[in-house]
């Protein structure tokens, strides 16, 4: 055995140790555990029907409503940019799935070549510089060899290990997460539009309670301006009950005003220019789902796009991981080519200037491995926000459902009682105006009386249009709005 074999043999078994070495992968770091959702959101029911499992055409039933949601879901920037944000996920999905196949490509090639004329390449192509048939005065320079390539060139990476296939997997799920995205901004836009919707009514319902209450307090004035002509009443009265006309007139105004920026802002969701909202003539004459149904809290899980797409998030970086512990192990590259190749362009078609080869090679890193290792680390701490993303949103929707249950139950109760309080201000102002006529109320009873009024008929109104819009935050946050 010669020497070289010598030292070859007994290396041997050392590279082989330092390629296993370099070919272990970093382990995962484990996920924790995680929390048990509860099995209830209030009461030990177990009822699994949900409003969030309702459409939402048939959850809004005011045409009005429906048409401006319609509106805003073919015309709103954010929903066109989320469409937008799907179809870059498609492309990248598309992107993964190509690197799983050859890439080929069609090459023509010329080029020419010069050879020292003391290389191998120089004696073996012209074998006029060093033959012992010429002497030294007869040598002359190596000529310019031309080289012509004409066919198909080939890279394939083998994916022994699902380096490629766990990337392609990362990308088809971050596909599937961009469209819970885009389901996630349509719940958003249509609870947003109906929260402006129900504002406006709100605000002609204010509007409205201000108009009555100016004509009632224009009565007043009138009638206390005829007692101070008759002696009755003092001028400090008279310039009492109009300071509270002028208040009332004044809020109307800034009421109109609150109009046209709620106007706007939904002209906004709608994705079109100012102009006027049709709509409903009253607030009253709205109607949700009375019944409301949560379901379970696991149902969440099924439902909401938010959770939905941070789960999906989990699992592309958990994808991402094992894509990233792949890069440590040997990759298998196949280079096959096939084609005409010659010196001579004349020669070029000839059957004896095809040519054809395959260079296949196992490569793995064995130094300065920061570069895999600084990924790797990157895609395992990334998998373990993700993780913490996804938990958090359970806890936010969990938390969402409980809130809006209560905020329903104590505004109804609110309301049932602030319409109580209404109808007893009203009977009082009535009383309050009789007995001043008879002189036996003074003027700061009957002001006090009218603002009382006003202050809770428009409270009461703050109160339904809070009904209204926790009913759709509910909704919202029982998963519904974007089937």
């Amino acid at each position: 055995m010669s020497f070289i074999k010598q030292i070859a043999f007994k290396l041997s078994p050392l590279m082989l140790l330092v390629l296993v070495a370099a070919c272990k992968a970093s382990e995962p770091t484990p996920l924790p555990a995680s929390r048990p959702l509860p099995s209830a959101f209030q009461t030990t029911t177990t009822d699994t029907a949900s409003l969030g499992d309702v459409s939402w055409r048939e959850f809004f039933r005011d045409p009005y409503l429906v048409g401006l949601i319609d509106s805003a879901l073919q015309q709103n920037p954010d929903v066109l940019a989320a469409v937008q944000q799907v179809e870059m996920a498609r492309a990248n999905v598309l992107l993964s799935r190509g690197a799983l196949l050859p890439q080929i490509s069609a090459v023509g090639a010329a080029g020419v070549e010069k050879f020292g004329d003391y290389t191998m390449s120089g004696v073996g192509n012209f074998d006029t510089n060093l033959s012992p048939n010429i002497n030294e005065n007869q040598k002359v320079s190596q000529p310019l060899v031309p080289d012509y390539f004409l066919g198909l060139r080939s890279a394939w990476e083998v994916d022994l290990w699902g380096k490629l296939r766990n990337a392609k997997k990362a990308a088809h799920t971050r596909l599937m997460a961009s469209e819970k995205g885009r389901q996630l901004v349509t719940t958003a836009l249509i609870s947003e539009v109906a929260h402006r919707y129900y504002y406006l009514l709100a605000l002609d319902r204010e509007k409205t309670i201000l108009d009555n209450n100016v004509r009632l307090q224009q009565t007043a004035l009138e009638m206390v301006k005829v007692q101070k002509e008759a002696g009755r009443a003092t001028q400090l009265a008279v310039q009492q009950f109009e300071a509270q006309l002028l208040n009332t007139r004044g809020l109307k105004a800034e009421k109109e005003q609150e109009i046209i920026a709620v106007e706007n802002q939904l002209n906004q969701l709608l994705g079109r220019f100012p102009q006027p909202i049709p709509r409903s003539q009253s607030l009253d004459d709205q109607q949700l789902l009375q019944q409301v149904k949560a379901g379970v809290p696991t149902s969440l899980l099924r439902r909401r796009p938010d959770l939905q797409q941070a789960e999906l998030e989990l699992q592309a970086a958990q994808a991402d991981v094992e894509a990233a512990r792949a890069a440590f192990l040997p990759s298998l590259v196949l280079s096959p080519y096939v084609g005409f190749n010659s010196f001579n362009a004349s020669l070029l078609f000839k059957p004896a200037s095809v040519a054809f080869g395959i260079l296949g090679g196992l490569s793995t890193p064995l130094l300065n491995r920061s570069g895999i290792k600084a990924d790797f680390r990157r895609a395992d701490a990334a998998k373990i926000q993700a993780y913490h993303a996804y938990q958090k949103s359970i806890l936010t929707g969990v938390s969402e459902v409980v809130t809006t249950l209560r905020e329903i139950e104590n505004y109804r109760q609110a309301a049932a009682l602030k319409e109580q309080e209404v109808q007893v201000l009203q009977s009082a102002v009535s009383t309050s105006n009789d007995l001043f006529a008879s002189g036996y109320a003074n003027y700061l009873e009957v002001i006090t009386a009218q603002r009382g009024v006003l202050e809770a008929e428009l409270k009461l109104t703050a109160t339904k249009r809070t009904v209204l819009q926790a009913t759709v935050n509910l909704y919202r946050a029982l998963g519904g709005g974007w089937k």
